[in-house]
Formats: C-alpha cells, sequence, structure tokens
C-alpha cells in the first residue's frame, strides 16, 4: 500500500497543480518557463559563493588541519564516547554536505559498518546542516549580507545536532 502511494504521490501533486492552474485559466506553458528563467538567473547568481565553499572546503582537507584538529581533541572526545575518527564529520558537515559523504563513506569503508564510529558518523550526517553552504547559497541568492543572527543560530544549532547524536548513540549502542 505504502509503495503505491510513494509510487503515485508526486505525479498526483503534478497533476493536481495542473489542473488547478488550467482551473483558474492561468497561462501553464508561460509561468513555467517564466518562472525557468528566473532559475537559471538564480543559479548563475549563486556560482561565486559555491565556488568560494568548494575552494574553502579543499584547502581545509588537503591541508591537514582536520586531522591535526582530531589528534588535539582525541583525549577529551575519548571521555564522551566519540571516537576520533568522527571528528571530521563535526567539522565538515557544517561546510558541506557532499563533503561530510565523503568523509563519512571514507569512516564506513576504513572501519565497516558495524563499528561505532560509523553508527555514530551516520546519526551525526543526519542531525545536522549544512549550515555554511546554506548561508552562502540561500542567503547569497536573495541579497543578504549580514549573516550574523543567522550564522550563530546555525552554528548552535549543529552543535546541540552532534551533541544529540552523542547522547543517543552512547544510549543505543553502548549501554
Amino acid at each position: 500500500m505504502m509503495q503505491t502511494i510513494s509510487l503515485w504521490a508526486l505525479p498526483a501533486i503534478i497533476l493536481l497543480i495542473l489542473t488547478m492552474g488550467l482551473f483558474k485559466k492561468i497561462p501553464l506553458y508561460e509561468t513555467f518557463t517564466e518562472g525557468a528563467k528566473e532559475g537559471f538567473k538564480v543559479s548563475v547568481n549563486i556560482i561565486p559563493y559555491l565556488v568560494a565553499i568548494i575552494v574553502g572546503i579543499s584547502m581545509f582537507r588537503a591541508s591537514g588541519a582536520i586531522d591535526f584538529i582530531g589528534q588535539v581533541f582525541a583525549p577529551l572526545l575519548a571521555k564522551f564516547n566519540v571516537p576520533a575518527d568522527t571528528l571530521p564529520i563535526m567539522i565538515v558537515r557544517s561546510l558541506s554536505g557532499s563533503a561530510a559523504l565523503g568523509v563519512f563513506s571514507d569512516i564506513a569503508n576504513n572501519l565497516g559498518p558495524d563499528d561505532y564510529a560509523t553508527k555514530l558518523s551516520a546519526v551525526m550526517v543526519g542531525s545536522s546542516e549544512t549550515t555554511f553552504y546554506v548561508l552562502a547559497v540561500y542567503f547569497g541568492a536573495v541579497g543578504i549580507s549580514k549573516l550574523r543572527y543567522a550564522l550563530l543560530v546555525g552554528i548552535l544549532a549543529d552543535f546541540i545536532g552532534i551533541v544529540a547524536a552523542i547522547l543517543v548513540c552512547n544510549l543505543v549502542f553502548l549501554s
């Protein structure tokens, strides 16, 4: 039953939108093409922000800064049952989702799917957001340049998500 619903949900929504547009006598094709033009303009406008975030992440990973930070904080993390292997996820997740998935893939490939670090990393990836990516792309697309409070709240939410992931994984996997 659920598989049938999930297969037909998107086509049903599209059909409903088209039917409502016809019912209200909206020029569907013209409206669609106008929206596509605006979407393309937004895509072109956010390219510099995307390039900046990708270059920054690449430099951060290539410099070895993540590994150095992991070595420095390993003793503190061990007190909370957090493997040092998960520190790159904590750092990179706020910057880029694709970078975090790359780091997660490395952890899963090196340690295996049943390792605690892999499970904790998976929960961390699912419980935090790509704050800097969101700020760069979405705020850049609409021209917002004052990010102070949004950045503060985003980093705080990421921190809370990571702490919650650690607490939940300690309860579920280590009890």
